[in-house]
């Protein structure tokens, strides 16, 4: 009875060392596996820069509000931020000892203005907790990226009515390493010289969210 005690323990001793948890999701170092994540479409949302120390916060999807902006605004010269949250916590989402394969943010354009315009896009980890954006969540020293990458080539108009894939890898290892609950990122426009482009980026409750809403798509053993 007492070896078969210490069979038992040794045991899972193993099965612990092989897996890891985030909220009880366990995984086998052995394998790999491939998760994806839809934004929070209650948390998502943009910002926009109204004045040098003013903002206009929009977070959460409604009947009305089924997209959000990156990039400056042509007609106004103001700029939006757009932010995501997707959890990593739950059913399908990321153990927190899983070692980090590859990470792609994919995202749905639905228009640029003007159609003849390109914009850089960069896009950067943060984390604003609680998920609840406010206007000095725009300001980059106000809230520093934790990480960033910056999404070759430029966008243009035969991005638009197409899905777009980001490889974020970098973004993915840091939040893992950082324990994050959630992967939030800031797109922007890459600032050099001010491009007055503004972006539109599908974020829709509706039928075609499957189809059409930011999605994390993360490989991990």
């Amino acid at each position: 009875m007492r070896n078969f005690k210490l069979l038992s323990i040794a045991l899972a001793c193993v099965v612990l060392t092989l897996t890891g948890c985030r909220d009880g999701h366990y995984h086998d170092d052995r394998y790999s596996y491939t998760t994806q994540i839809m934004s929070d479409p209650a948390f998502d949302g943009d910002i926009e820069q109204t004045s040098s120390t003013t903002y206009t916060v929009t977070q959460g999807m409604t009947s009305g509000v089924q997209s959000v902006f990156v990039g400056i605004d042509p007609n106004t010269s103001t700029e939006f931020r757009a932010f995501l949250n997707f959890p990593l916590t739950g059913s399908k989402g990321v153990p927190g000892s899983a070692i980090i394969e590859s990470a792609h943010l994919n995202i749905y354009i639905d228009s640029l203005t003007p159609i003849t315009g390109t914009i850089p896009i960069r896009v950067e980890l943060v984390n604003f907790q609680p998920p609840t954006l406010i206007g000095t969540d725009f300001d980059r020293s106000v809230q520093p990226a934790l990480a960033y990458v910056l999404a070759p080539p430029p966008f243009d108009r035969f991005d638009v009515g197409f899905n777009a894939s980001i490889d974020v890898t970098p973004l993915m290892v840091k939040a893992q390493q950082l324990n994050l609950q959630d992967f939030q990122v800031r797109i922007m426009e890459d600032l050099g010289p001010a491009i007055s482009v503004l972006m539109e980026i599908n974020d829709t409750t509706g039928s075609n969210r499957s189809n059409r809403a930011p999605l994390l798509t993360v490989t991990y053993h």
